[in-house]
């Protein structure tokens, strides 16, 4: 038998709002189920079916059998499909679970396997830290009125006496209850580019399912750098802004061990900031966010500087360790001081956002001093590039590519850097990515950055969206981490990437007040989508063709600052035949007054 049904449907959301257990007393994002039905039903071997709901979601199953239905039933969940069945054995966290209900005629049953201990630990009152001195927070518990949630998009039952119909089953699928699949859209004249976009889209939703970004399901707990690129693809597909604040929260009482990450909480709180322009949630957090600056490792010349145990375990680069370009460990970091100079930087921002003005001119002259250094003692002049640290000649890409995605590079250096960034490809995790990306776009090698994403081989966003995985995974693929999860947002970097750059909507000043618009096609013939802001939507369109042609609508009280590009032969911008003023600058058109309402631009 093979049924075949409409695409999932959310049909009831069981409104159970998530107050956040095992949250360290803090609260996060309601969240809530919705029922979603299968999407093929097929017997697969005598007695038994697979039914597939198109996607992985984080949920159970809700059974409903036929008045007559007294047997016992044998269900298996599964992230991982082969041959035709769901893969029993599957590598690495893949998640693969039973369970086995007896059915009582037409009484509904949710089906779950038990709870797993490797997500649902909870710290213990006497627990002792590790040899770090670390102790790792507790899981994020989902509401104990759901029952058990894994990721599963496959499920094969056994033992079903009779026809199995799709009436028979709901998959209770978590997501965020105040997510819109339709405050976001990027539709691009490359299928493969729309295919990325859903593919990294429905990742951040289904990743909402727990009221905070989480690393994926092996520990269900939320990272700092994991949390800071969940919420800039969040800001770029929904409208909510409370589950990055939440998770935001989580964090500075739950924190986690690497350098870097430290940082990233100071990168979240300046990311609010721009998006919202809300100073009276930044002010009472302002405080405590100080000691995410670690000038407690700052030496005189202004670096700072790391020991052996932040060497072996604390300085990250990049995750997991095979995915480090080589990168050569000293006591002078450069990856690690690339954050710490962009932590001062966006500090004296909020800073002087809530008037606290001591303070910013204290983190600018702290930065200015090294930044200095940085350039000094961690720049080789002879090869154009970042050596990985005092001591070492090495120069990984991860070396530059920060410096290059933080401003720290001077001008006068900028293309050799970038040179050396995009000879190495891409030699980063899929988290250092959203970073490579970036500096790519923002210096002038945006083709690259295209050709990057959809690149043949194991190393992209193609190779994700060919495997058939519905959420991006930890890793580029399984042999970079062979116990990596598949359902990790910090993989979905295109998600803010393509409105940010491809599309080229940027947030310009606090609250969406001014905007860049700055499309880069790369390859593409067209594009067009929607960017979701405080102030309502972004309508972007654009072609590249022999002329480039925008139409842009802007939300009431955004104006935005537009930059188109500049082919050789171009010789002005137009509106309605007539000329706009601008000023050629580079590879760019830029328009002389900001533009507002709904506009429509030719270069020509």
């Amino acid at each position: 038998m093979n049924v075949r049904l409409p695409p999932p449907l959310a049909i009831i959301a069981l409104l159970v709002t998530l107050f956040g257990p095992g949250l360290a007393g803090g609260r996060a994002a309601p969240v809530h189920l919705v029922d979603e039905a299968p999407v093929t039903i097929a017997t697969v071997a005598p007695g038994v079916f697979l039914v597939d709901f198109g996607r992985v979601a984080y949920g159970n199953l809700r059974v409903t059998p036929p008045a007559a239905a007294r047997e016992k039933v044998t269900f298996h969940f599964g992230e991982a499909y082969a041959n035709g069945r769901i893969n029993r054995k599957p590598p690495g966290t893949v998640r693969y679970a039973t369970a086995s209900v007896t059915l009582a005629g037409t009484k509904s049953v949710v089906v779950a396997p038990a709870a797993d201990a490797r997500n649902t630990r909870q710290v213990a009152p006497d627990e002792k830290p590790d040899q770090y001195g670390q102790i790792a927070p507790s899981a994020v518990r989902t509401p104990a009125a759901w029952g058990v949630v894994l990721p599963f998009r496959w499920v094969e039952i056994e033992g079903w006496a009779g026809e199995l119909r799709p009436e028979h089953l709901r998959r209770q699928s978590a997501f965020a209850s105040t997510w819109d699949d339709s405050a976001a859209a990027f539709r691009a004249s490359a299928p493969l580019y729309n295919r990325i976009w859903e593919l990294c889209r429905y990742s951040i939703k289904a990743t909402t399912f727990a009221g905070v970004y989480v690393d994926g399901d092996r520990e269900r707990i939320p990272y700092e750098a994991d949390a800071y690129l969940n919420q800039l693809s969040h800001y770029a597909t929904d409208r909510d802004i409370q589950m990055a604040r939440d998770t935001y929260d989580h964090l500075m009482a739950n924190a986690t061990w690497p350098t870097e990450w430290a940082t990233h909480l100071i990168f979240m709180a300046h990311a609010d900031w721009m998006h919202t322009g809300d100073s009276a949630w930044l002010a009472p957090r302002y405080a405590a966010l100080k000691s995410k600056l670690l000038l407690e490792r700052a030496r005189a010349d202004g670096l700072i500087t790391s020991t052996p145990a932040h060497i072996k375990k604390g300085d990250l680069v990049d995750w997991p360790v095979t995915e480090r370009d080589g990168f050569v460990f000293t006591p002078v970091n450069t990856v690690a001081n690339a954050f710490y100079l962009r932590g001062l930087a966006l500090m004296a921002d909020l800073a002087r956002a809530l008037h606290h003005d001591t303070d910013a001119a204290n983190y600018v002259a702290r930065e200015r001093t090294a930044r200095a250094a940085f350039q000094k003692k961690l720049f080789d002049a002879s090869r154009g590039v970042y050596r990985d640290g005092e001591g070492t000649d090495h120069a990984a890409q991860h070396s530059n590519l920060f410096p290059l995605a933080f401003g720290l590079v001077p001008e006068a250096e900028r293309a050799r850097v970038t040179s050396f960034v995009v000879s190495r490809g891409m030699a980063c995790s899929v988290y250092a990515a959203q970073y490579l990306l970036e500096a790519l776009f923002a210096n002038g090698a945006a083709d690259a950055a295209h050709a990057l994403m959809v690149a043949p081989g194991d190393r992209s966003w193609k190779h994700m969206v060919e495997s058939g995985t519905t959420i991006t995974w930890e890793a580029w693929d399984q042999k970079y981490k062979p116990n990596q999860d598949w359902n990790h947002a910090w993989g979905a970097a295109p998600a803010n990437v393509f409105p940010n750059y491809v599309l080229g909507a940027r947030v310009l000043t606090p609250g969406w007040s001014q905007a860049t618009i700055r499309p880069h096609p790369g390859p593409l013939a067209e594009a067009e989508g929607k960017i979701p802001t405080p102030r309502g939507p972004i309508i972007i369109s654009w072609k590249n063709a022999a002329t480039f042609s925008l139409s842009l609508t802007l939300p009431a009280g955004l104006t935005a600052k537009v930059e188109l590009p500049a082919s050789t032969a171009s010789h002005g911008v137009f509106s309605g035949g007539k000329s706009i003023a601008a000023k050629r600058a580079g590879a760019w058109w830029v328009l002389d007054q900001p533009v507002a309402g709904t506009v429509s631009l030719e270069v020509r």
